[in-house]
Order: structure tokens, then C-alpha cells, then sequence
């Protein structure tokens, strides 16, 4: 597991990026950069850092960053598209390990809920979009070609859970899909801003009360 940067900030002052000494000493400066966005992108925000902030957590000279993500805007477009790779590599192991739909089912809910690292971040989709109004619009329209994705696999899962057994009172998969998206992504959020984890278990107690 790649270790982030401290975020660390007073009451009412602007955070800043604490450099981490123990860094892997044959991490790519690339690779560095986006770990570290990713990491205050999931914690404060999309608008929550600048490249000054970058370059002091990196230890890199602020035109360095420009060299590998000329825009902030380039930034943001390279991190959805790692994020999405690795989510969903992940998500087809996982599937690949479950035989019912239930199951596929709680491996999705749990993937949201270890997003939240305990009350302290969010996904990153869910982070940026909280903050699209900061976003390009290739950004943006990434962004919602994951929400798709996530989508299709939800309506998948019910529709096979139908079939199965496996879950309860599906009517209609595509509708309970953009259903759980919203129940998934919202729970996030409550639970971000309390910082608390019992209230995503809370919000999603209804949906997995219906897994078998």
C-alpha cells in the first residue's frame, strides 16, 4: 500500500501538505504527485490544495508539477482514470470470488464503506462531484461515465439477485441500481461530515437487510 502525505491544518487556517520522510525511494515523481492529490482530494476537497502545496509535499520545484499536469484540470483527469482502473480491477476480483448476487451485493456496499477510512475521506468520484462546479468538463464527464459504470454493475448484481433468490423484492434492477448509487454515495457524504462510520452502516442497514 502506497503511503500518502500527512494533511494536517489548525482550526480556521489553511491546511498544508506535511512531507513524509519514510517515502518510497523509487516511487516515479508522477506516481508521487498523484498519491498525494488523491489522498487531500479524498479528505478536502478538489479545491482543497494547489500545486505549491504539491510541490512542498513532493519536494519538487512548482514548475515541475506543471511538466507532468500542465492544468490542474490534466491532474484531475489523470487521478479519475487510475482511480476507475484500480477500482475496477478490483471489484472483478471480488466478483469473480462471490457465486451469488448477495454477495457481489456486500462487496459493493463494503467497497464504499472502506472508501471512508474511518470517517476521514471519501471516494474519489464522490469527492469530486461534491465539488463539480471546479471541475472540466472532461473531468466531469468522466466522473459521470464512472457513476454509469457503477450503475450497470449495481443493476447486473440485482437482476442476477432476482434470478438467484439472493435478494429480496427487486422489482426493477435498473431502478434499485441509480437507487443504490444515491444510497452509496449519499451515506458517504453523512458520514463524512460526522466522521462517522455507524452512520454509512446506518443509512445502508435497509439494502443489506434484503441480501440473503
Amino acid at each position: 500500500m502506497v503511503t500518502h502525505s500527512h494533511i494536517r491544518a489548525s482550526r480556521g487556517a489553511r491546511f498544508q501538505l506535511a512531507p513524509i520522510a519514510d517515502m518510497a525511494p523509487d516511487m516515479d515523481t508522477r506516481t508521487l504527485l498523484l498519491d498525494h492529490a488523491e489522498a487531500v482530494v479524498r479528505a478536502r476537497g478538489f479545491d482543497g490544495f494547489s500545486y505549491a502545496d504539491l510541490a512542498v509535499a513532493v519536494g519538487i520545484r512548482k514548475p515541475s508539477i506543471h511538466h507532468h499536469f500542465p492544468r490542474k484540470a490534466d491532474l484531475a483527469l489523470a487521478l479519475v482514470e487510475r482511480y476507475v482502473a484500480r477500482l475496477f480491477a478490483r471489484l472483478e476480483v471480488l466478483g469473480a470470488q462471490q457465486d451469488r448476487a448477495s454477495d457481489r451485493l456486500r462487496a459493493l456496499i463494503g467497497s464504499y464503506r472502506e472508501g471512508l477510512d474511518g470517517g476521514s475521506k471519501l471516494c474519489l468520484c464522490v469527492a469530486l462531484a461534491a465539488g463539480r462546479d471546479s471541475l472540466d468538463p472532461a473531468v466531469l464527464a468522466r466522473v459521470n461515465g464512472f457513476h454509469g459504470r457503477v450503475v450497470d454493475l449495481f443493476a447486473a448484481c440485482f437482476a442476477a439477485g432476482a434470478a438467484d433468490g439472493s435478494v429480496a423484492a427487486v422489482v426493477d434492477p435498473r431502478a434499485e441500481a441509480h437507487a443504490a448509487l444515491a444510497l452509496m454515495e449519499g451515506a458517504q457524504l453523512v458520514a463524512r461530515a460526522a466522521g462517522r462510520l455507524d452512520l454509512f452502516d446506518a443509512a445502508t442497514a435497509g439494502l443489506r437487510a434484503r441480501l440473503a
